[in-house]
């Protein structure tokens, strides 16, 4: 198989807003919600791969993450565990901020009420895709039809892993805000809620289709695919993973830009500030910042950095 679909890609390790999206999405986002919930599974053992990154002084660990997890998935223990307690401060890709203020950008950056209906910025082919799916997931399409296509997409996308057992609740950037906020580190967002919707809706409308598009082709495709990105995260195979992403990012040259290697090179350079301070820094971000070509730790060499692999 060539490519992989693109909405696993965004939704699992490309940006976190993907996931945060399906509960503060308009109306119709609630849907997944709905689903059957699946019977229990005996508890999977993850372990992710970790780096850190040093001076005399101060200490990061980088963490890739999925955005949305199976629930049974176990990944809290070994060096990620260490790693984290042997850490005073948190940095996530985001401060996730309350449902009200999620729900007031999604429909500022999402809704396009001058517009024509997007079911009419559709050609014929896409726009069957598109009406078939809306019907596969028991969606109205008449509630959509304000929706800029990155809205669509995203939520079509994560509707899709909600129904296979993929849990936004179980997110790694969700527990560990959740374990940092119980336990008093300080919490550092690298981005704002407000800039990371900004990198969706701002991208030309053209590209927003041709990223709408581009899943529902693959859409027929997706666990399979999903399930091995899954797999390399969970076994730590960084090299699997970015292989896997690279088959799907590379269909959109312009969404790979946007979403992954502008965003790798100013966290780079964020990391660069933040070692001319002490301290232990547990540094957590989707897995796909940090595998492959153009990675965080590419531009950080760049810098004359090196991040170091965790050995268990």
């Amino acid at each position: 198989m060539k490519k992989i679909l693109l909405w696993g890609a965004a939704a699992l390790v490309a940006i976190h807003p993907v996931s945060a999206a399906i509960q503060a999405a308009p109306a119709p986002a609630p849907a997944p919600a709905q689903a059957q919930p699946a019977p229990a599974q005996p508890t999977v053992q993850a372990r992710p791969a970790i780096w850190t990154v040093k001076d005399a002084d101060t200490t990061i660990y980088m963490l890739g993450t999925v955005h949305l997890l199976r629930p049974n998935v176990e990944w809290k223990t070994g060096p990620v565990k260490r790693a984290y307690e042997a850490s005073n401060e948190v940095v996530l890709e985001m401060l996730e901020p309350d449902a009200a203020t999620m729900q007031q950008l999604m429909m500022s950056k999402g809704i396009d009420r001058d517009g024509p209906p997007l079911s009419q910025k559709l050609d014929e082919p896409t726009r069957a895709k598109y009406q078939a799916a809306m019907q596969k997931f028991g969606l109205p399409v008449a509630q959509f039809e304000m929706m800029q296509p990155w809205l669509v997409a995203t939520v079509l996308g994560v509707t899709q892993w909600v129904k296979e057992g993929f849990d936004p609740n179980s997110g790694v950037d969700k527990k560990i805000k959740e374990a940092a906020t119980k336990d008093g580190k300080k919490l550092v967002g690298l981005e704002t809620a407000e800039q990371q919707m900004g990198f969706l809706a701002d991208m030309p409308e053209p590209v927003q289709i041709r990223f709408l598009s581009a899943g529902l082709d693959d859409m027929d495709k997706g666990k399979s695919m999903v399930d091995r990105m899954m797999t390399a995260w969970s076994e730590g195979k960084p090299d699997d993973l970015a292989k896997l992403m690279n088959e799907g990012m590379d269909k959109l040259p312009e969404v790979n830009k946007i979403l992954l290697t502008d965003r790798n090179a100013r966290w780079a350079e964020w990391i660069d500030q933040r070692m001319k301070q002490p301290g232990t820094v547990f540094m957590a971000v989707g897995a796909g910042h940090l595998a492959g070509k153009n990675s965080v730790q590419d531009y950080l060499a760049a810098r004359k950095m090196k991040a170091v692999r965790v050995v268990r």
